[in-house]
């Protein structure tokens, strides 16, 4: 059984720390030796040491390995900046290093305090996540950290107010919730009753004044209701070990606010626990406590029939002794204790194949997890957190767990093959199927929080392009389509090399160059490439845009130049564009007319005609802004016009462009434009390298207004085009 120590802030035993911090320790050498190294590697640094010393003698008690307790030695160095792991890496085993990272990581956790002020920022929404991840893979992590921060709630002490009570808050609002969500009583009790002194310094005085006024007195009245219960139950047969137990500070202020009581009017204040070897004694047990003393119905609590959400465990009950005083009696085994004080620390080694009675090692850690979560929903409730952490953090993410127990952090909305290829490449790229908690499942299954996956390989699988197709939900992540991308872009290596060559030589002919004349000055570097090998292997997969490479190797080359290139390859000539000769005038003879440059009109569109001063009718779109205010102006100028049934000549029209600057974007555009016959009399482009943007500007010969709304729809259909406007 684990003796627990009064938590009470004055304890003789907090004092002196050096003498006492090995008495809990069952191999104290590998410490000592740890501690006289680092006195001489740091004499400057007493101060850290002796908390070290301290943190030791806290985690004692929770049965932590000797491992845990050699990283407590460490934390305050490493805290302090004095520490680099880096150069410890080597020196100390592989796993200490580890727990030291992972005890590093949480620091994080004030982020959560912080949330409360203000918008998180993506960095810390980040450090969160990591941090949450290594609590759950190493829970001794979460039990230093505790630790270190009761010892600093000792070290303020002496501080001036504000650092008490900023300490007090962290502790009051996050830490003290986390040890009540993993069941660790031995922690929690201290860091709510050293929170509550610096945060209420008069009222904890005042009670712990009248506890103290009382003891000699409530001391000789709980020794002697011992001895009367333990007496009653060896009579039963019933083995038991019955003690007063000691009452905290807070949770009797905090009975007084729930329930609206004076002090005089407390149950608890006279506090007896009986421990039982199994669970048929605690309830034998209570049979001889209510057949002994009257109880009150109204403060009976069966927290073994339905254990609180930390797990708790125990029977409450309160029984009216001699002298009429109520006295609080909680009822456990052994194994309910340990785990009500030392919470998941007594289960902290979870391995499969664990001892018989145990919970297996991921069943462990899913339940871990879940008290993470319910220990975020705990703060967000009492509005500690903003929302935007809980989803953030939580709701677009996923945490699943492989075959061994460790956990993987994917995007909410991930699959089994997401989950293959987070592994690694191979593992996905090998995958023909997965099982979630022993059954199989198809590769489209979205993952939940606490699944176990397995992924199952075959030596000779290959990945299916059809894993690349978002529609059909194989993969989620931009990780893993990445690297089923980068399988076929290197399967496909051989046949890119040449076509990009191709390519290149060709493009590079059209400036009086060759391959072989610039490819000593070609800069691979800035294109994230090693060899020219792989540059034409990425110009031919369309990775590289080839004019990014031209311009490299010719930066010389003008504008003008360039723009004229893009017509000769667009491959169309002028045509000889449609007259007034297809614009009746209704109800008037021959007129000259003109088409009105401002929106150029085609065959199909609603028009109308204003009589111009000297240049006969000019003929607008009906929604042509021009026209609108011609007519303001002059209402009497404007006469009905119509198309011809039959028009047989082609008609001008401008296009605009926005696009996604990629390599290819050209011939697509030139493709469509060659498949709808319309002829190109004009194309400028201009290309934003920084933000990889492209505008193109066509003017081209059309039938009518249906062709040119055809060809504007086919033309947004192009991957990459953003927008297609009349201009």
């Amino acid at each position: 059984m684990v003796h627990v120590r009064s938590t009470h802030v004055d304890d003789p035993k907090y004092k002196d720390s050096e003498q006492h911090w090995l008495n809990a320790v069952s191999d104290p050498e590998p410490l000592e030796n740890t501690l006289a190294q680092l006195q001489q590697q740091f004499p400057e640094h007493p101060e850290a040491l002796l908390k070290g010393q301290e943190m030791v003698e806290i985690l004692a008690p929770l049965k932590l390995d000797a491992e845990s307790l050699l990283a407590s030695l460490y934390v305050p160095l490493l805290d302090a900046g004095k520490l680099d792991l880096d150069k410890l890496n080597g020196k100390q085993s592989k796993t200490l290093i580890v727990l030291l990272r992972n005890v590093q990581q949480m620091q994080s956790i004030g982020d959560l305090q912080h949330f409360q002020h203000g918008q998180p920022d993506g960095s810390q929404i980040d450090n969160v996540r990591r941090m949450l991840l290594s609590m759950v893979e190493d829970v001794r992590a979460v039990l230093i950290k505790l630790a270190e921060r009761i010892c600093y709630l000792r070290e303020v002490k002496a501080a001036d107010e504000e650092t008490r009570v900023l300490a007090a808050k962290e502790c009051a609002e996050i830490y003290a919730p986390l040890a009540n969500r993993l069941g660790i009583g031995q922690l929690k009790w201290e860091l709510e009753d050293i929170a509550f002194r610096y945060l209420h310094p008069n009222t904890y005085k005042t009670i712990a004044k009248r506890l103290h006024e009382r003891r000699t007195d409530r001391e000789q009245y709980i020794d002697n209701f011992v001895s009367s219960l333990q007496q009653a139950l060896d009579e039963q047969g019933i083995q038991a070990e019955v003690y007063g137990r000691p009452k905290h500070i807070y949770s009797i202020w905090r009975k007084m606010q729930k329930k609206h009581l004076q002090f005089d009017q407390l149950f608890d204040i006279r506090a007896v626990r009986i421990l039982t070897h199994n669970l048929k004694d605690c309830y034998a047990a209570l049979g001889v406590v209510h057949s002994s003393w009257r109880h009150i119905a109204s403060e009976f609590d069966d927290y073994v029939a339905t254990p609180k959400p930390n797990g708790y465990q125990s029977i409450h009950t309160v029984v009216i002794g001699p002298e009429d005083k109520n006295v609080e009696i909680q009822i456990r085994s052994h194994d309910m204790h340990d785990d009500a004080e030392l919470g998941v620390a007594a289960h902290w080694m979870y391995k499969e194949g664990a001892a018989p009675g145990k919970r297996h090692g991921f069943e462990d850690k899913i339940a871990w997890l879940r008290k993470l979560l319910a220990w975020h929903e705990d703060m967000a409730g009492s509005e500690s957190l903003v929302d935007e952490i809980r989803s953030q953090v939580f709701e677009d993410r996923v945490y699943v767990f492989t075959p061994k127990g460790e956990v993987v952090d994917l995007p909410m909305g991930s699959t089994p093959l997401d989950f293959a290829y987070y592994v690694h490449s191979q593992v996905g790229h090998k995958c023909v199927g997965a099982k979630i908690d022993g059954r199989i499942v198809p590769f489209t299954y979205q993952l939940q929080n606490g699944d176990r996956v397995e992924i199952l390989t075959q030596k000779t699988a290959k990945p299916r392009r059809d894993w690349l197709n978002p529609q059909l939900g194989y993969l989620h992540s931009s990780r893993a389509r990445a690297k089923v991308h980068t399988y076929f872009k290197k399967l496909d290596r051989e046949k890119n090399i040449p076509a990009g060559k191709e390519l290149l030589e060709n493009e590079l002919q059209k400036h009086q160059l060759t391959l072989a004349k610039v490819s000593k000055s070609l800069d691979l570097e800035r294109f994230n490439v090693t060899s020219l090998d792989d540059l034409l292997a990425a110009i031919g997969a369309g990775d590289i845009r080839l004019q990014q490479v031209v311009n490299q190797v010719k930066p010389q080359a003008s504008e003008e130049d360039r723009l004229e290139q893009l017509k000769k390859r667009s491959k169309v000539n002028k045509r000889k564009l449609g007259g007034t000769s297809e614009v009746v005038i209704e109800g008037i003879g021959n007129l000259m007319m003109q088409f009105a440059k401002c929106c150029e009109p085609l065959p199909g569109e609603p028009i109308m005609g204003f009589i111009t001063q000297g240049r006969g009718v000019s003929v607008h779109r009906r929604d042509c802004d021009q026209l609108g205010h011609l007519l303001h102006q002059h209402p009497e100028r404007g006469i009905d016009v119509s198309w011809s049934r039959q028009t047989k000549q082609d008609y001008q029209a401008g296009l605009r462009i926005s696009a996604m600057d990629r390599n290819g974007l050209l011939h697509d555009i030139t493709s469509i434009l060659s498949n709808e016959k319309a002829a190109v009399l004009q194309m400028d482009s201009d290309a934003d390298s920084s933000s990889q943007t492209a505008i193109i500007v066509l003017q081209l010969a059309v039938k009518d207004n249906e062709s040119l709304q055809r060809i504007s729809q086919r033309l947004r259909q192009i991957n990459g085009v953003e927008q297609v406007q009349r201009v």
